[in-house]
């Protein structure tokens, strides 16, 4: 356990922060409005972890839906997690004992954080997706609890609290879009999720969609990654290229500030010499032009 990590690995959750608390709090003041207390509200976020299955799951487990049905019900919402895992198999192949729980917090959120590969220098990236993804869950959970506690003692009207989920969605899709210059993989699942919609309706386009999507992605794959690393090596050759002329300018001006100083030195040899010696003040001058011309041509050079 390294505390560095641990710090750099909070700092990247912090965006999740708002945004957990609030839609952990509308979870628990559904949850408690439906009769259910602060155990549940533990350990629905503790063991499910799942979003927008736990906002269904409350109407789910308050009213007469069967095993089965609940069963089906959850498949089909959380199905695009079994999209997820499949793209993060390269990332988490080498994790170890983090493995397990890293693959048991993959969301919406923790993967649009991660899935891009990248992690501070100097730290483990295993460990530091860990904490991550740990840091994240706890904030559902303790919004979860707030507003369990809070639908306890204050009244909340709950009509609304549902549409939070798609709120997020669009907000993680807004932040992903600006923090890259990559919009092939936003563009592929809006333009997919809206053409399943048309074709299937919208109790049958959820799997349908993410099948495409993962197919598009994948087929894409190849190019995306070649076009990322020359967008790589054309950026860091414009940093050499950066850094070499801010070296020689920096270069250039020292030899201009030396040809000035010992310009000033010559002078100052010139005029301290006896006036009554003309031929040898003369020829300090004349030396004085000479070595100026030389050290001119040199500075330029």
């Amino acid at each position: 356990m390294h505390t560095s990590t641990i710090k750099k690995s909070f700092t990247a959750s912090i965006p999740i922060l708002a945004g957990y608390i609030a839609l952990g709090m509308g979870f628990g003041i559904l949850l408690r409005n439906a009769g259910y207390g602060l155990p549940w509200a533990f350990l629905m976020s503790l063991v499910i972890y799942g979003g927008t299955i736990q906002y269904v799951g409350v109407s789910l487990i308050a009213g007469p839906a069967s095993i089965i049905s609940t069963i089906l019900t959850s498949l089909m919402i959380n199905a695009r997690q079994l999209f997820y895992a499949i793209s993060m198999i390269t990332l988490y192949k080498d994790a170890g004992k983090f493995k397990p729980y890293l693959v048991l917090s993959v969301t919406d959120e923790t993967y649009s954080l991660l899935s891009n590969g990248k992690t501070p220098e100097g730290v483990d990236p295993h460990e530091y997706r860990f904490w991550v993804c740990l840091f994240c869950q706890c904030y559902w959970i303790i919004g979860g609890l707030l507003g369990n506690g809070l639908g306890n003692v204050l009244p909340f009207s709950t009509q609304g609290i549902s549409y939070s989920m798609t709120a997020l969605f669009v907000a993680s899709l807004t932040e992903q879009w600006i923090s890259t210059k990559n919009h092939v993989p936003a563009l592929t699942g809006i333009i997919s999720t809206l053409a399943c919609l048309l074709l299937f309706g919208p109790e049958k386009f959820l799997i349908p969609s993410m099948i495409v999507i993962t197919f598009v992605l994948t087929v894409l794959r190849g190019p995306m990654e070649h076009r990322e690393h020359l967008t790589y090596d054309s950026e860091a050759t414009q940093d050499t290229a950066a850094e070499s002329a801010a070296v020689e300018s920096t270069s250039c001006a020292e030899d201009k500030v030396k040809t000035a100083a010992d310009s000033e030195k010559l002078q100052a040899i010139v005029d301290g010499m006896p006036q009554e010696n003309s031929s040898a003040t003369d020829a300090g001058k004349m030396l004085y032009d000479n070595a100026s011309d030389v050290m001119r041509e040199e500075a330029v050079k």
